[in-house]
């Protein structure tokens, strides 16, 4: 099959190599999908770039956790009615070796999820990281319904899924976004609010479009760079979620003011969230996938061979949606 690997850390050009591995078999309780997207996530460059330092102790990693194609072969205690199912996969490349930048990959039956037919493959690969994480950032501490929530960066990745999954569930939605469009992007998926990130007291804004009234939670793309304006926005009582910190990746805190607020701080990973969560995202993902009302954004189609390319425009950041490899 086609592959793509590296046998050391390092810039993606220097250490991601193409070329054929052999087909896996799958065995008991799980199944063989012949993939047609991977989808690359920060995780997945970041751990090409080094930050787990005994990654490669058992061998070379196929990198990426998502991805989306068809069941073409089950293991044993695996139902044989799953072989020609379409299917969305996660954690691929998670406490193992093997991910889904290739032509087929086997995994554990329960990470592969049924995709309905009507969503294309490009889709499927968003939903892993990206859309199980919004879910949990948002309903992990309770419902949402008549509640106000904050989704830093609404337009990205996570932020876009972040918004659907809280409005469609009854909350009232502010968002941020750097610009015009991504400030459309974010009331087309569904937030009441959107102000500038990059203004000046765009937190104190908020609220006072928000008539006076303060978020119960913040769904937070870059803890380290808005803390301070969060804070600003957050009520007593309320929960931070976040998925990230990359301006800061060592950010300080202040510590007593947030204990004055009475704060949850919910630092989120799906490769580590209870079983439970990841059944109960799967299951919602299913029932909006088949209702047809989860918008999906896709911000590069890439082929494998440009796998390299695809670790680049993560690292360099600012990308509008996910970017996702066709491996078929």
């Amino acid at each position: 099959m086609k592959a793509a690997w590296y046998e050391s850390f390092g810039a993606a050009r220097k250490v991601l190599e193409l070329g054929e591995l052999a087909t896996p078999e799958p065995g008991p309780g799980e199944v063989l999908v012949a993939l047609q997207t991977s989808a690359v996530n920060p995780s997945d460059v970041r751990k090409r770039a080094g930050s787990m330092p005994g990654l490669l102790d058992a061998g070379y990693i196929v990198p990426h956790s998502d991805g989306a194609g068809v069941i073409e072969a089950v293991g044993e205690d695996v139902h044989a009615g799953r072989v020609g199912e379409r299917v969305w996969v996660y954690q691929a490349q998670h406490a193992r070796r093997f991910g889904t930048a290739a032509q087929y990959v086997t995994i554990e039956s329960a990470r592969a999820a049924p995709l309905p037919d009507s969503a294309g493959f490009d889709a499927g690969a968003c939903l892993g990281i990206p859309a199980m994480t919004a879910h949990r950032c948002v309903f992990a501490d309770g419902p949402v319904y008549g509640k106000t929530v904050l989704v830093t960066g609404g337009a990205g990745r996570v932020g876009h899924y972040a918004i659907q999954w809280a409005s469609r569930a009854g909350a009232m939605v502010i968002a941020t976004a750097s610009n015009d469009t991504d400030a459309e992007t974010c009331r087309q998926a569904g937030a009441e609010i959107v102000v500038n990130h990059h203004e000046p007291g765009w937190a104190k804004q908020a609220q006072e479009l928000n008539g006076g009234e303060k978020a119960h939670r913040v769904v937070e793309v870059d803890f380290g760079a808005n803390v301070d304006e969060s804070l600003h926005l957050i009520r007593t009582g309320g929960t931070i979620a976040t998925y990230a910190s990359m301006s800061d990746p060592q950010p300080r805190i202040p510590f007593y003011r947030m204990m004055y607020l009475d704060l949850m701080v919910r630092l989120v990973i799906v490769y580590d969230m209870p079983e439970s969560a990841k059944m109960e995202a799967m299951h919602d993902i299913d029932m909006a996938m088949h209702a047809g009302w989860l918008k999906h954004r896709v911000a590069h189609r890439l082929p494998l061979a440009d796998i390299a390319t695809a670790h680049e425009l993560i690292e360099q950041g600012g990308v509008r949606g996910s970017v996702v490899l066709e491996v078929a």
